[in-house]
């Protein structure tokens, strides 16, 4: 509302009163105002991309770059959580409380993943100032504990500045069938696959229609829209011919790709005339991460190099179709006459992803498991690969060749393989220039003073009576008109124990692996490049320079005091799940569920791993031909499900996908009556890769009717999405037994309890790569 102060006159009579309308108008925008759209891709280096050289076409993204701007030294934080919270206040990502994902919060200033309310997002400055706000896709800057129906919503997009939100909370899911937040509730997806289903498909429909809707009641309002698609992020998930455009495109591996690549990056301007192409696993053998370990091309068998070259294809293919979605949206915008006064940014949000490992999979569960990939059974695979049958990702050379020419990947700070992303910006009305290139070094806190520069507005000094943080970054507005030097000083870096700093053209580096619980920070040696001329940082100037190096060191440390950096933490996917989070529900042994409810997330849904359990329907059947699911939690990719079907009582563990799925079903026919119906398992061991053994029991009634072992998984059964459901399925069905939502007909569920074993048995260690997959 204006601030204002009322001028009008208040008297008895509203007859001798007079009115004054100004202080209680609505905000309004500057005159002329631009719209935004910022389209935010994840896990996307730059050798990837058409624009930038790489083999990924990408046609909506051309049509921008040669009607715009491509940058060729734009940067993140090197993971999701933070850069994205870069992306929404224009601070650096610990001043955000965002050191690392969300699920990696710990009881620090800088890691406490939540935004503190000394910074304000760009969506609440818009909305003070007369914009539509809106959030479609990805959103991963929630705490886990609160992605649930009766947690706090402080952190959901609503109560962040957006007047509307579209998408999933978590850090993927899947794109077949997704986990969707309308607002500030869960929903269920409008249609399936067989009907032509596809996250980024939907996303773009949405995106349209809320545009629509705002031109058709308010048509002079301007708009701010944050699209963020689940590509590139795992699961890859593509239609079959988009996959099939790149056939026989990454026969020749990885290795390859890269050298081939980098002289086009060259070639288009991308990179600087000489510049070097490291090897790969560049980081010493005795401080590397053996999970980012990338295996040579050469020593590969004949089976594995189809299966990951056509993993490749399905990366590729996932990466246009949703570029195409895009084309939707701005051929859309182009018809209604909107495009010439939007700005339009199109970027990702760190380096390619190196999480498969150095297999990859074509269920990325098995991995987040501690459960090994068998090359025979993958292979059954390939001709579905990217389809909803598949969770894939691709192995650690792929990420290091779309990367290129940079070291490392994703996760990896103190190298640009994990900061150096695509950014093309694309504004007819306040951008001259068509098809140009700008080297000036940026990051992704620069955004937001960006788009205040040019909207003509400035953050505020204070927001809801709290005194905000200066923004971070600085505006990049100013490179619109020409290339040149940047007016960029500095820049920091630090990842879960990874760090480097920028400065004036020059950056140091300290090598340090993410994720190996090496400890000793103090010990790190710190490298030395000109990235002004050595973009792919490969010649290492520390000897000749050591004044500058100790510089850079020193800002480091300065910067680390300002932005809340500090405690640095290299610690284990593992250690890090390991850290006790207060919660506002804290863990019990027996819970209550009941029908009609919304899908109840796993991060607070009853926990079965490592331990027994038992599950008791109260079912009262009135149909002789009942059928249908009574509780299920999870997907075709790990679950477990109850249900009725033909007359008798069925239990499923679907344990990580492997086929035949460990069923149970009662020898007696359920008639019309009350029944209590239920299994029980007895944990006795732990098995090779510390999955839970035991032995499981079904009832009807009091009578148990099968029973035989059964095995548990160690890790969670969906890293985002698939809750656990009464009276249906949602998503991706868990057995094969029923397809979805399956609902329960012929009776009622009164409810189902779950009661497990106090103690539990988890190797934390086993678990070490299931966290920082989701980012």
């Amino acid at each position: 509302m204006a601030t204002t102060s009322f001028k009008g006159v208040i008297k008895l009579d509203i007859r001798d009163s007079k009115a004054d309308w100004e202080p209680f108008l609505p905000p309004r925008a500057p005159e002329g105002a631009p719209n935004v759209l910022i389209v935010l891709y994840d896990d996307t280096g730059q050798a990837a991309w058409q624009p930038y050289g790489g083999a990924i076409n990408m046609p909506t993204l051309q049509k921008l770059a040669d009607n715009g701007l491509t940058y060729t030294q734009w940067h993140t934080t090197a993971l999701c959580s933070p850069t994205r919270s870069c992306f929404l206040t224009g601070r650096n990502h610990h001043l955000n409380g965002m050191s690392c994902i969300t699920e990696g919060a710990n009881g620090f200033p800088g890691w406490s993943g939540r935004l503190p309310h000394n910074c304000m997002t760009i969506g609440s400055v818009l909305q003070e100032n007369g914009y539509s706000t809106y959030w479609l896709g990805k959103e991963h800057n929630i705490p886990e504990q609160d992605i649930c129906s009766g947690g706090p919503r402080s952190e959901w997009p609503l109560q962040q500045g957006f007047d509307r939100f579209y998408g999933f909370l978590g850090g993927e899911t899947n794109q077949w069938y997704p986990d969707l937040t309308e607002d500030n509730k869960f929903i269920e997806q409008p249609y399936g696959p067989e009907e032509g289903y596809h996250l980024s498909k939907d996303l773009v429909d949405q995106a349209m229609q809320m545009i629509r809707d705002q031109k058709a009641s308010n048509p002079s309002k301007p708009w701010f829209m944050w699209l963020c698609p689940g590509a590139n992020h795992a699961p890859h998930h593509a239609p079959k011919e988009y996959a099939d455009r790149y056939k026989g495109k990454f026969d020749d591996g990885y290795d390859a790709y890269r050298k081939w690549v980098v002289p086009r990056m060259v070639q288009k301007g991308m990179l600087p005339a000489g510049t070097r192409l490291e090897d790969f696993n560049p980081i010493p053998e005795d401080q590397a991460n053996p999970g980012d370990y990338v295996r040579p091309w050469d020593e590969l068998s004949a089976a594995e190099r189809k299966l990951f070259s056509r993993m490749a294809e399905v990366y590729a293919g996932f990466s246009e179709y949703t570029d195409e979605q895009i084309g939707r949206l701005i051929d859309y915008l182009e018809r209604s006459g909107q495009l010439d006064n939007t700005i339009v940014m199109y970027c990702a949000d760190n380096g390619a992803s190196g999480e498969g490992g150095p297999n990859g999979s074509v269920n990325e569960n098995k991995f987040f498991n501690n459960y090994p990939d068998e090359l025979s059974e993958n292979m059954k695979y390939l001709d579905v690969l990217g389809g909803p049958e598949t969770y894939n990702h691709y192995p650690t050379g792929w990420a290091a060749a779309f990367s290129a020419p940079y070291k490392m990947f994703k996760r990896y700070s103190e190298y640009a393989g994990g900061t150096a992303c695509p950014m093309v910006i694309h504004w007819p009305k306040g951008i001259k220039a068509k098809g140009e290139v700008r080297n000036q070094y940026h990051h992704a806190v620069d955004l937001v003073p960006t788009l205040l520069e040019c909207i003509g507005l400035e953050m505020p000094d204070t927001f809801r009576g709290v005194k905000q943080h200066p923004l971070s970054g600085v505006s990049m507005k100013y490179s619109f008109a020409a290339d040149g030097a940047t007016k960029k000083k500095r820049q920091y870096y630090a990842m879960l124990g990874t760090r480097g700093m920028w400065m004036d053209g020059w950056k140091a580096a300290a090598i340090h692996a993410p994720l190996t619980s090496k400890g000793h920070f103090d010990k790190d040696e710190w490298e030395l490049y000109h990235v002004e001329e050595d973009r792919s940082e490969s010649i290492n100037l520390a000897k000749q320079h050591p004044d500058k190096l100790k510089a850079l060191i020193d800002a480091w440390f300065e910067e680390a005091d300002a932005n809340n950096i500090l405690p640095l933490d290299d610690r284990s996917a593992a250690e890090l799940l390991g850290v006790e989070r207060p919660s506002t529900e804290p863990p019990r042994e027996r819970y209550i569920y009941y029908p009609g409810t919304s899908p109840v997330p796993e991060g607070v849904a009853v926990n079965v791993r490592g331990r027994s359990y038992k599950i008791i329907a109260d079912v009262d059947i009135k149909d002789a031909d009942a059928s249908g699911v009574l509780f299920a939690h999870g997907s075709r990719f790990g679950g477990h499900s109850l249900f009725i079907k033909d007359r008798k009582f069925h239990y499923v563990y679907n344990f990580l996908g492997i086929k035949p799925e460990q069923k149970f079903v009662s020898t007696t026919e359920l008639k019309p009556g009350k029944y209590s119906l239920g299994i029980e398992f007895e944990r006795t061991g732990a098995g090779e890769h510390g999955e839970s053994l035991g032995r499981t029991k079904l009832y009807v009634n009091d009578k148990m009717e099968a029973e035989g072992d059964m095995k548990t998984q160690l890790g969670k059964f969906t890293l985002s999405g698939d809750g656990l459901c009464i009276g249906r399925d949602s998503g991706d069905a868990v057995s094969e037994n029923y397809t979805t939502p399956g609902e329960f007909k012929g009776g009622e569920i009164l409810a189902v309890g779950v009661t497990v074993e106090k103690t539990q048995y988890l190797d934390l260690e086993k678990l070490a790569a299931s966290a920082f997959a989701t980012d």
